[in-house]
């Protein structure tokens, strides 16, 4: 098997802009010593590394498969920026994400996706639709689209509510034969006509590589965090024997999709 890890650029927040207090984990705006704008998921949020694992392996997983994905970053954050911030929350979420943390490219002008407004396609609904239903991604509905629009594009961010079965890690296995019982919610269901064709584009552009590639790429500090797993190494091949076994049975989330859309007014 030939392993493909993503090439993930690290940088130094240089200067916090603003907190993005609409996001329930505090992300922020900050500028990087690249000079660009990221914005950051800290590791000291509400959810802890999880939350960032899940959501490298969903946007990276999404990028292999050719779907637009602001690009994600290591964004490292010294000790020097909690001192000066006045919102003690703020202040103190600062001081817990001390080192490695992850960035996404902001994409300035971006507007949240609606399908009101912007159809959609059948061929993309129905890859996205996909790509949520094997990370179990419970994020993608009418409340919360989770999609942007930039430069005349969708792009999709915001995994971090993947992948949940890691907050308890109970029967990891079983589940990842299950369908994606929430895929009833989905915000691009009733658009997603297409899920064979899209199960195959997955199949064309995923394997086993390129699966254990992407999760080669989390972090060592990010997986020592709360976890039932005496090792790092464990717990990488943990999320590797998951996500393989969960593709190598698309199937049953793939049909149980295609039943769920038949219900869709």
């Amino acid at each position: 098997m030939e392993v493909t890890s993503p090439k993930i650029r690290t940088v130094h927040v240089t200067r916090y802009i603003t907190p993005l207090k609409e996001g329930g984990s505090l992300p922020a705006l900050a500028e990087a010593d690249d000079e660009f704008l990221y914005v950051i998921k800290f590791r000291g949020a509400g959810q802890g590394p999880k939350a960032l694992i899940a959501e490298l392996i969903g946007g990276e997983l999404a990028r292999a498969a050719k779907l637009k994905v602001p690009e994600i970053v290591f964004a490292e954050l010294n000790e020097a920026y909690g001192r000066t911030e006045p919102d003690p929350e703020i202040q103190d979420l600062l001081k817990w994400s001390i080192g490695k943390n992850l960035g996404l490219h902001f994409l300035k002008g971006a507007a949240t996706y609606d399908t009101a407004i912007t159809p959609v396609d059948a061929r993309t609904a129905s890859l996205i639709v996909w790509l949520d239903c094997f990370i179990m991604n419970v994020d993608r509905t009418a409340r919360n689209t989770n999609m942007l629009l930039w430069n005349k594009e969708l792009w999709l961010i915001d995994h971090g509510s993947s992948l949940y079965f890691h907050h308890s890690w109970s029967n990891y296995m079983e589940k990842a034969l299950l369908p994606f019982e929430q895929v009833k919610d989905h915000v691009l269901l009733r658009f997603a006509t297409e899920m064979e064709e899209a199960d195959r584009w997955f199949h064309q552009h995923l394997n086993d590589g390129i699966i254990t590639g992407i999760v080669s790429a989390v972090p060592e500090a990010w997986l020592l965090s709360d976890t039932p797993f005496k090792t790092v190494e464990e717990n990488r091949h943990a999320y590797v024997e998951f996500l393989i076994t969960r593709f190598n049975h698309s199937q049953n989330f793939v049909k149980h999709a295609i039943d769920a859309g038949k219900t869709v007014i």
